[in-house]
């Protein structure tokens, strides 16, 4: 028996718990990628309910239809190309009267539409009582009340919608909001030019396109152009006819009227259905942002949460990172007794192993920082944080949305730079962009961890919280003066919403937390496996080294120097010396493996490019793994793994003994993070700022000034190093 298959849009207004809603629908059944043609991300999910085989599609959050913002004209043009068999708008039922604007735009569509009244606890703790009865039948659609973070009156709304979606029956008439006479007249007039210029296949509701020519929408007027060729001349002057009329009759723009309509419809609508008690309870969120958002205790407090989140993600971090070290140590150790010795040996050891062991173990640290960030987002208090950094940003002409990319920067650079088209100025956009990568990404915080916890154990967490303020200070410092020099212009004002603050459910936590970390996991097996065996190519070959030492005939007499002294030696010191013995052969064999790796053809290319590096403390070693870098971040690691690995140390602090070892002093290794930090964007980040800026010329000036701040502030960060 063939299973019903529906397709079902969730649309709804930011902060009205649409993505929860999804993401309790789906769990980790989601498809994460980008709508065709458009940056903005697109989520799908699959799931069987209720013997139907359901496609769950995320719209992007909007507050209308009206086609300001790409994301309102992706909601659209979903909605109008695909065809959805039911789309449900995600209310937020404590704020019911912005949400019906994008409810009653959905309604004029012809389409099916349930209401789900979300939030309904917090919409009763304040006060409010909705006849939800009254509302479906003033409006014509089912209603259903949700709490979408307790998961209660999900089932309910999906049966409704299967329910609806089988349901033979016609869009009614009646569902159409009404306008004023005038208006009225002109839709009425309107509809029908287009209904003698167009046949039975015409793809819109005729009323519907009618009132998007009186509100002169563009793209509309593009596809009748499209579908009716010459035909749509006389409909399009018909209607700028229409509009002039009604403009000369109530002395505004036919837009703006048919929206103060539309929020009188509403006003009346929440009178009728809505209720308030006398004596409303405490709003705990208001309460809460007295002191959240205070103009004197609001910063510390959001700089303590950010400090709070690198001490967890270090400390707490440092426990299963340990274990995924000893897991790593062990199947090494067995790999390397199982395997004879030869080329394979080496290139799973001291290649695979090394390289991608070395930046895997970084995965709870990754996990630890991306639940810290969903956390923000989904408790609400990512748009306080915007609201704090408000007066910072007017600093450099921007405003406190603007750092809603830059602190998505702390997870990855790329998705950052792509929420940055949100803001409405291109010149916003562009100097956003490239301020951005000035965050430190999450494929940056295994490098720090390695060093800081390598010359920094004590105050390890400090000093990376110390190097993410630093890539906000040097952002703030680089947009003034790009603003100054490069893209000046008015400072944009900031209005922005804040949503409640809720509880997150931790199912919704979990799921953002593992789509980030996904990236990590395929960069894994991607980039970082490449870059691993390459490197290993790059670093064992040539084979055929003229070495300073015969190494081989060193530890042969070693072995026999100390066998000689063993045996008639007492059993306490025949110990001692065996110990002894174990330390200089060792000594030797990584002897042997550093003026290798310095001959090999890496050794090469880095002694043409250390002296460039020199001054800032990093060897030719740490120079090509910065090299590396540009790549993935996370390669920098895994190029120090293999290129300070240790053929038979199975230790899992082997490379931070190694870097010990080096020569590297906390000054150099401070100096190398900071480079780190401000360097190069990764390719993916450069490939992220052609694309949103649509020009070369904002890559190429990225790639050279950020390297040649990085230079300077570690050249300063290891001179100054020098007098302490």
């Amino acid at each position: 028996m063939n299973k019903r298959r529906f397709k079902i849009a969730l649309a709804g207004n930011p902060n009205s718990g649409k993505t929860t809603i999804f993401n309790h629908l789906t769990g980790t059944r989601q498809k994460v990628g980008n709508w065709p043609g458009v940056t903005v991300e697109k989520k799908v999910g699959d799931i069987e309910k209720f013997g139907s085989l359901l496609k769950i599609i995320d719209l992007p959050g909007t507050y209308s239809l009206t086609p300001f913002s790409i994301e309102e004209i992706v909601a659209r043009d979903f909605i109008l190309e695909e065809n959805p068999d039911v789309v449900i708008d995600i209310i937020d039922a404590s704020n019911l009267e912005r949400s019906l604007y994008l409810a009653n735009q959905l309604r004029e569509l012809d389409c099916k539409v349930i209401f789900a009244l979300n939030m309904a606890d917090l919409a009763r703790s304040r006060g409010y009582k909705i006849d939800k009865e009254r509302l479906s039948e003033l409006l014509g659609v089912p209603v259903v009340f949700t709490v979408g973070n307790k998961g209660q009156g999900i089932e309910d709304l999906l049966k409704v919608a299967i329910e609806h979606a089988e349901s033979g029956q016609d869009i009614p008439e009646t569902r159409k909001v009404r306008y004023s006479k005038d208006i009225e007249h002109a839709i009425s007039d309107l509809r029908l030019v287009i209904e003698e210029k167009s046949g039975p296949e015409f793809p819109y509701n005729r009323r519907w396109t009618a009132v998007k020519l009186l509100e002169d929408d563009s793209i509309i007027k593009k596809r009748l152009e499209q579908i009716l060729g010459h035909d749509s001349r006389e409909l399009l002057e018909r209607a700028q006819q229409l509009r002039s009329r009604l403009a000369e009759l109530f002395k505004e723009e036919p837009e703006i009227v048919l929206t103060d309509e539309r929020y009188g419809f509403i006003a009346g609508i929440v009178k009728e259905v809505v209720t308030t008690s006398t004596r409303r309870r405490i709003d705990v969120s208001r309460n809460v942002d007295l002191v959240l958002t205070n103009r004197f205790l609001g910063f510390p407090i959001f700089i303590f949460f950010i400090w709070a989140m690198f001490q967890v993600t270090f400390t707490l971090g440092a426990y299963p990172m340990a274990w995924f070290e000893a897991g790593i140590a062990w199947f090494s150790s067995g790999l390397g007794a199982v395997l004879p010795a030869g080329v394979l040996r080496d290139f799973l050891l001291n290649g695979v192993i090394a390289g991608v062991g070395s930046v895997i173990v970084f995965l709870p640290n990754i996990l630890l920082l991306f639940f810290c960030i969903a956390l923000f987002e989904d408790t609400g208090y990512m748009a306080r944080a915007a609201f704090l950094m408000d007066r910072i940003m007017h600093l450099i002409g921007l405003h406190g949305k603007s750092f809603i990319p830059m602190l998505m920067g702390f997870g990855c650079n790329v998705p950052a730079i792509m929420a940055a088209r949100t803001l409405e100025s291109r010149k916003d956009r562009i100097l956003t962009v490239l301020i951005t990568p000035f965050m430190s990404c999450s494929a940056r915080l295994p490098v720090y961890i390695v060093l800081a916890g390598t010359f920094f154990a004590a105050n390890a967490g400090t000093v990376i919280f110390m190097l993410y303020v630093t890539g906000i200070f040097v952002a703030i410092l680089t947009g003034r003066l790009f603003r100054s020099f490069l893209l000046s212009g008015e400072d944009a004002h900031f209005v922005m919403e804040l949503p409640p603050y809720r509880i997150p459910m931790v199912k919704s936590l979990v799921i953002h937390m593992w789509d980030r970390a996904k990236m990590f996991l395929k960069k894994m097996g991607g980039v970082i496996l490449v870059g691993s065996v390459v490197i290993w190519v790059l670093s064992a070959y040539p084979k055929n080294i003229d070495y300073s030492v015969d190494y081989d005939a060193r530890i042969d007499q070693a072995r026999q120097y100390y066998t000689e002294k063993i045996a008639s030696a007492t059993p306490g010191k025949a110990e001692e010396l065996s110990e002894m013995r174990a330390q200089e052969i060792k000594e030797l064999v990584r002897s042997r493996q550093v003026e290798h790796a310095e001959k090999s053809y890496l050794g090469r290319i880095g002694r043409v490019v250390s002296p460039v590096f020199e001054p800032v403390g990093i060897d030719w070693r740490g120079s090509v793994a910065l090299l590396t870098g540009f790549v993935a971040k996370e390669v920098v690691v895994s190029t120090m793994g293999v290129l300070y690995a240790v053929e038979g140390d199975t230790e899992s602090d082997a490379l931070r003994r190694a870097l010990r070892n080096s020569g590297m002093t906390p000054a150099a290794a401070l100096a190398m993070m900071v480079f780190v930090l401000l360097y190069i964007p990764c390719l993916a980040a450069v490939t992220a700022i052609a694309r949103e800026t649509g020009s070369m010329k904002w890559p190429l000036l990225s790639v050279g000034y950020t390297t040649a701040v990085a230079w300077l502030a570690a050249f300063a960060v290891y001179q100054g190093g020098q007098f302490f």
